[in-house]
């Protein structure tokens, strides 16, 4: 067991931090400000550096390296801000390893190039108006047609929304109940019958586009179905990975949150001396520090171990755990980092107080806290919990 990381991986971060602190900062509160995503041109140099393959095959154009590597990296660009790390979050954890693990071949050397290059960018689409949590409650159908399939169904909450190139699209394809029907589709921007509603405006997520988008008659050739009926399971699998790297981006935010409060309170004076002399404060930061380095050991543990799991994913356990845990600390380090910080964390120019509205997402996104404690009592029990009965 050792929980340092190697010359590699610390070479990689410290590419990962210099790019990042160096080139992003300005850009990551003008699209807070204005609510657009990555730029084109900046999402292509993120590929250039190898930001976008990190731990893809080497035979499509990515890195070939682990998926702690591919934290590490996701990490330093969220300690920015979630928005300009969101491709990259994509990328390395999302929907893009769905496509990697069980896309065609034909699929794999389409997509995975162009994504690690920074061309195009992949976004999934689960939830429903009638289906979030209770996921195998949705609707939208793929039905056979000639040599493709005729698709049909309305998608809510869709980070990417109308900007994304290509979506990883949950469907049902038979009418068997529950999850039996269930699988994923791959559909495109351009399709007829693709149509996006408008831009959601929510509470944080700025520069991370959110839309609603309706499927009617979208005719999807046989070749982009992703997992077809009765791969829910799998599709669930590859989430182990998405849960670490949402618990990254939470990790994130709390580590640059307790960056922030560090700095300030050793600056800060009250009483002819830094506040940082002061044991309330002290107390504080000590509280951010311990949840800060607890959260990063257990997303790294998810990660290291995944190697000895089957597919070479974190287990839903070890995932769901660190998902949980970084979710609830975030919020509460941000808010401890805006006390510590007084009117200037309240203030919007000094980014704590984006960061505190930032940190309520991803408990919501990837599967709420309260569901992860489910599937982390499920795991101790060794079964999957009814909750309709």
């Amino acid at each position: 067991m050792d929980f340092q990381l190697t010359d590699e991986q610390r070479e990689l971060q410290d590419t990962a931090r210099k790019f990042a602190r160096a080139e992003l900062p300005a850009l990551a509160r003008e699209m807070e400000e204005k609510d657009f995503p990555v730029p084109h041109d900046m999402l292509r140099t993120y590929g250039e550096m190898g930001f976008l393959g990190v731990n893809l095959p080497e035979e499509y154009g990515g890195l070939g390296l682990g998926h702690v590597e591919a934290l590490l990296v996701l990490e330093e660009f969220a300690q920015i801000s979630n928005a300009v790390a969101f491709p990259v979050f994509e990328a390395l954890t999302g929907p893009v390893r769905t496509i990697e693990r069980f896309g065609s071949d034909a699929m794999k050397a389409k997509i995975l190039p162009e994504v690690i290059r920074g061309e195009k960018i992949v976004a999934v689409s689960m939830s429903e108006p009638d289906a979030g949590t209770a996921l195998t409650d949705l609707t939208t159908r793929a039905s056979e047609n000639g040599d493709g399939y005729v698709v049909n169904g309305y998608k809510r909450w869709t980070s990417g929304g109308g900007h994304s190139d290509y979506y990883v699209t949950y469907c049902r394809f038979t009418d068997e109940p529950g999850a039996k029907g269930i699988g994923a589709i791959l559909l495109e921007k351009d399709m007829e019958g693709m149509s996006f509603g408008k831009r959601e405006e929510l509470m944080g997520f700025r520069g991370i586009p959110t839309a609603d988008y309706a499927i009617e008659d979208v005719q999807a050739p046989r070749e982009n179905v992703i997992v077809g009926a009765g791969g829910f399971g799998k599709l669930m699998s590859a989430f182990g990975l998405e849960r670490c790297g949402n618990a990254t981006q939470s990790l994130a935010v709390a580590a640059a949150a307790l960056e922030q409060a560090l700095a300030y309170t050793q600056e800060r004076e009250a009483f002819g001396k830094p506040i940082v002399d002061f044991q309330a404060v002290q107390m504080k930061l000590a509280e951010m520090a311990m949840k800060v380095d607890a959260a990063r050991l257990l997303i790294h543990r998810a990660a290291a171990n995944s190697a000895t799991n089957e597919g070479s994913l974190p287990s839903v356990y070890e995932s769901s755990v660190a998902k949980c845990f970084a979710n609830e600390i975030v919020r509460e380090v941000t808010a401890l980092g805006m006390q510590v910080m007084g009117g200037y964390g309240y203030h919007k120019e000094y980014g704590m107080e984006q960061r505190l509205r930032d940190a309520y997402a991803w408990g919501i996104a990837g599967g709420a806290i309260d569901v992860q404690k489910t599937n982390i009592a499920a795991a101790m029990v060794g079964r999957r919990f009814n909750q309709r009965n």
